[in-house]
């Protein structure tokens, strides 16, 4: 699937209109409902085959925030053979309590997934985590870019950021 076909499928499967409140709290007259492009095995291998196009050589484990960047870092460890973590949104009040799934070691360098960047508060709260535990964010790559300040706050936060695709490969011009 080309990156035409890729954003058409995406739409296809995802697309709502109607009223919305956002995680970033922002009102919104569309929404992308990731859990539906994200459940669909096709859309999934080639956000995988995607996500991969932007590992550079330093990188040595994939990451993906509860609970949209999960299947996101699966796919794309999957498809580069890297292990990859899980960041939780919050501790957990069980068992280990750990806010990281799996084994991120102080020094790993970590291409960090995202579903879709608004403003970027989540991701951002990730790559906190992730660099508190002594590893690097080489970047941070999302599927959809919806062009409402993500890119501005993550990389004044002195990331690297990058997307797959942006509302306006969707066809959304509001």
């Amino acid at each position: 699937m080309d990156k035409n076909q890729l954003a058409r499928r995406i739409k296809d499967a995802s697309y709502l209109e109607g009223d919305f409140v956002l995680r970033s709290g922002k009102r919104s007259k569309y929404y992308l409902d990731k859990y539906l492009f994200e459940t669909q095995p096709d859309i999934l291998r080639t956000l995988g085959k995607e996500f991969c196009r932007h590992l550079s050589p330093e990188v040595t484990r994939i990451a993906g925030a509860e609970l949209g960047g999960v299947a996101l870092a699966a796919a794309a460890a999957m498809e580069s053979g890297k292990p990859w973590v899980i960041i939780r949104n919050s501790k957990k009040d069980y068992g280990t309590g750990k806010m990281i799934e799996g084994r991120l070691e102080p020094g790993d360098v970590v291409l960090l997934v995202e579903d879709i960047a608004t403003t970027g508060g989540q991701v951002l709260e990730a790559a906190k985590i992730i660099t508190e535990a002594g590893a690097r964010v080489d970047r941070i790559v999302c599927v959809i870019d919806r062009k409402q300040g993500a890119r501005e706050n993550i990389e004044k936060a002195g990331y690297r950021f990058e997307s797959i695709l942006t509302k306006e490969d969707l066809g959304i011009t509001d």
